[in-house]
């Protein structure tokens, strides 16, 4: 495995699409779960975004004895107190997909007048050691009555952004990624990136 080799921690395809054009560019090579066999699941019962960040980068920097980079993100909305929250992939049950999910919500949200909601995203890249560090990202926008468009993926056809009067499923990737939650949130990495090898390479060396 390269010297600069990242893994991060989801088989999410969407997700890994969205990690490696954000960090296209630097001189990291990134893998995911995807290229390695099978690892044990990572119990996600934190009680926020960047508890169970910190455990899938942790348990799979350990496991993979490699850097990692974990993302926990999920759309909190007003109207339900708060859900889906933390558990936004589990919300229709664990074995749902992103149209199960999609219809309970918008069942949940029948009659409510307000739509208001907004996603939150914790990156958190750990080493094997245990230390590690984070970065969050925050968008705000609104529940539609119903999905509209074709790309990303999640809840992204029901998840209106106003400045643009797109749901993010409208947006091509480099539209979404400028404006995201994950997008602001890997932003503040790039920004740093060349100080987060620095602080890897420390890191390896101990």
């Amino acid at each position: 495995m390269p010297d600069n080799a990242m893994v991060l921690a989801t088989r999410n395809e969407g997700k890994i699409s969205e990690i490696k054009e954000l960090l296209k560019g630097f001189n990291i090579e990134l893998k995911s779960l995807l290229d390695f066999d099978p690892i044990p699941p990572v119990i996600e019962d934190g009680k926020t975004f960047e508890d169970n960040a910190y455990k899938k980068a942790y348990f799979t920097a350990k496991v993979l004895g490699l850097p990692a980079l974990a993302d926990d993100s999920g759309l909190v909305v007003e109207a339900l107190g708060g859900a889906p929250g933390v558990y936004s992939s589990r919300y229709a049950g664990n074995d749902a997909t992103d149209p199960d999910r999609i219809i309970k919500l918008l069942m949940d949200m029948r009659g409510k007048a307000n739509r208001m909601a907004h996603f939150e995203s914790v990156i958190i890249i750990a080493v094997p050691l245990g230390p590690a560090l984070t970065y969050t990202g925050r968008c705000e926008g609104v529940i539609t009555h119903e999905p509209k468009g074709e790309n990303g993926f999640g809840y992204d056809p029901i998840f209106y952004y106003p400045p643009l009067d797109k749901t993010f499923a409208q947006m091509p990737r480099e539209e979404k990624n400028g404006v995201s939650h994950r997008g602001k949130a890997m932003t503040k990495l790039r920004d740093e990136f060349d100080k987060v090898m620095i602080w890897l390479s420390h890191q390896s060396s101990r």
